[in-house]
């Protein structure tokens, strides 16, 4: 597995968003255009699907939406999508295709690709989530630094300067995160990965991993 490669992470074939990530060289480049893309991608969803819920809010017709879910532009909540009760969606946020947003979980600035998991009393701030990853309950991502300074990811022999004050985490596909588990700004976790309950993750976490809540990583038996 590559580093840092966007496929190696993200099967693009699962989310509405895939052009998003043309002519882009890293996975959280596309975390400044996200917002602009809903805004224009948004008037050429097909309206016998999605209905268009307030300026640059678009539902699937086939989703659930609790009444008591706050939802602020620009969003898209694709098919057959669940946002549950006391859902806070802050903005720049697609929800993919039969994913689950659950009670009191937040999300902003955060792509979801179709099947993801965020069901109970999660923060999701600045983050790509592949397909079907799931965080278990009270699991979140860090998305600024205590210095405030641009968020780093490291690699072999250099380190990666995004541009990005606020970034929290790659997600790959299937990735599996524990309970009250907090991903620090800049993780990338690589596909297939699972990470222990009350786990502090940084840094670039290949794939078929396990994290355990002590910092030892081991290789996931398939």
């Amino acid at each position: 597995m590559g580093l840092i490669d966007i496929q190696d992470y993200l099967d693009l074939d699962r989310t509405i968003a895939k052009y998003l990530f043309d002519n882009i060289k890293y996975p959280w480049d596309v975390l400044p255009k996200l917002g602009v893309f809903i805004e224009q991608l948004g008037p050429y969803l097909p309206p016998d699907i999605y209905e268009k819920c307030g300026e640059n809010i678009y539902i699937a017709k086939s989703a659930t939406v609790a009444s008591t879910a706050s939802i602020t532009a620009p969003c898209i909540i694709d098919e057959g999508a669940q946002v549950r009760h006391c859902a806070f969606i802050r903005g720049s946020v697609i929800v993919g295709k039969k994913a689950v947003v659950g009670n009191s979980t937040e999300l902003k600035n955060a792509l979801l690709f179709d099947g993801v998991q965020v069901p109970h009393y999660n923060y999701v701030g600045d983050s790509v989530m592949g397909y079907k990853a799931h965080f278990g309950a009270g699991a979140i991502t860090s998305n600024v630094k205590n210095d405030n300074t641009n968020v780093v990811v490291k690699v072999p022999l250099q380190s990666i300067d995004t541009g990005l004050r606020k970034f929290g985490a790659i997600v790959g596909d299937h990735v599996q995160v524990g309970c009250n588990s907090v991903l620090n700004p800049g993780t990338m976790i690589g596909r297939n990965t699972s990470i222990y309950p009350l786990s502090c993750v940084r840094g670039i976490i290949r794939a078929d991993m396990i994290v355990k809540n002590d910092g030892k990583i081991m290789q996931r038996l398939k």
